[in-house]
């Protein structure tokens, strides 16, 4: 008695089962038959929910027997820092699905990997600007361009700007500490971020005056820096923070435009308080305003960067041709060594070689006996070298003259006279 037909057969003439038919395997576009595709395996790494589609998993080739135990947890390292070749990629990745240990091992890794990442700022670039400002510039230049003396002073009421517009309502009163130097010693006084820019408005108004435009004060004061400023602090009582930065942020536009408009006719402009001229008097302002900018950002701790190494060459080239005047200054008040020798208007006399190194760096030979005199090299009796940024911060009076960290060779009572000298070209 025969039995049931076999699963899957069918019955022969003679009523005897035959076995079932297995169906061709499809051909492959060269003839030969294709290899049965075997099944990825899962990324052992991510929850199963997570799993890509089947088909853009890695799949392991038969390379794979050709690595044992021992190899493949050796390329866990490598292949947690994604420096493996694809080949090894895929093998040690069928191997994780397999090997718990291994598995664990390469979570940790991981992990690690990822504390080895620095973290990203979420603040913007603070070059994008000038970035996005040459890239429209280079497409169409301005008609009117803003003159080179007055590019430190926009970029750094811009980046004051930003900085303020970041900060919360409640940070404008915080306690921003001023320091300078007198011509004797260190001076300090604190102020709220408020007047700090209450301080900055009344200073630019001298330049605004000088320019035939409007003077902020409504009352002209004493040019003098403590005068006007106090002056302007009892005009602004009672002003919310809003109220003092529009004010400030509208004058520098203002101010920013008649310097592209004065072009040419600049040489005769002298702006009070300094006695500087107008060229002059924009990268004094833009020394103050990142001088200022940097003591508001310590006391809310925001960063703060310097200026770009061309406009820190501007402002360092204007405080060493500044050092001749304040050193005779410095020599009327008994203050500083006496001429060594009487040297004519033009003619070449004693000089300090100024040395400053990296941004904005540079040689300056600053005459030591007149204002008047050509400093040269072949008169050279002393020689200071100072990085940029630390010379900056002498000049501002943030560094004491002794705490300088400047190298000196030569006449030691030149070297000390010209470091008195920069500090001294500070103020409030």
């Amino acid at each position: 008695m025969s039995g049931p037909p076999l699963p899957g057969g069918d019955v022969g003439p003679d009523g005897a089962a035959e076995p079932p038919r297995i169906p061709p395997q499809r051909s492959s576009a060269d003839g030969h038959s294709a290899e049965p595709r075997t099944t990825p395996p899962r990324d052992p790494l991510q929850p199963a929910g997570l799993q890509p589609p089947a088909d853009l998993l890695p799949t392991a080739g038969p390379e794979a027997a050709e690595y044992d135990h021992g190899t493949l947890k050796s390329l866990l390292g490598a292949w947690a820092l994604s420096a493996c070749p694809a080949s090894e990629a895929i093998v040690v990745e069928a191997h994780l699905t397999d090997c718990a240990a291994c598995a664990e091992e390469a979570l940790r890794l991981r992990d690690a990997v990822g504390l080895l990442r620095r973290e990203e700022s979420l603040d913007l670039d603070p070059r994008l600007r000038s970035r996005v400002l040459a890239g429209c510039l280079d497409r169409r230049p301005p008609r009117i361009p803003v003159p080179e003396w007055a590019g430190p002073y926009d970029a750094q009421t811009a980046r004051l700007d930003a900085l303020l517009r970041d900060m919360g309502e409640s940070e404008w009163g915080a306690r921003v500490r001023l320091r300078w130097f007198d011509g004797r010693r260190p001076q300090a006084r604190t102020a709220t971020v408020a007047e700090v820019v209450g301080h900055l408005t009344a200073m630019d108004g001298l330049v605004a005056g000088a320019l035939g435009l409007p003077d902020p004060l409504a009352v002209p004061a004493d040019p003098a820096v403590v005068a006007r400023t106090e002056a302007y602090w009892r005009q602004m009582a009672e002003q919310s923070p809003p109220a003092v930065r529009e004010p400030w942020r509208a004058q520098t536009h203002t101010l920013v435009q008649a310097a592209a408009f004065a072009v040419g006719r600049t040489e005769d402009l002298v702006v009070p308080g300094a006695g500087l001229p107008l060229a002059d008097a924009f990268l004094d302002r833009a020394f103050e305003c990142w001088v200022h900018a940097a003591d508001i950002a310590e006391a809310v701790d925001y960063p703060h960067e310097q200026p770009t190494p061309a406009h820190l060459r501007l402002l360092v080239d204007l405080a060493a041709r500044m050092l001749p005047a304040a050193l005779a200054d410095r020599r009327r008040s008994g203050l500083a060594a006496p001429a060594r020798t009487l040297t004519a208007a033009g003619a070449p006399g004693r000089s300090l070689h100024l040395e400053i190194e990296g941004a904005g760096g540079g040689d300056w030979y600053i005459p030591l006996d007149s204002p008047g005199a050509v400093g040269c090299e072949h008169r050279t009796v002393a020689h200071v070298a100072l990085d940029g940024l630390e010379f900056c911060q002498l000049a501002a009076g943030h560094v004491a003259p002794d705490d300088a960290a400047a190298g000196a060779v030569g006449d030691r009572e030149a070297v000390h006279d010209v470091l008195l000298a920069t500090a001294s070209l500070s103020r409030m």
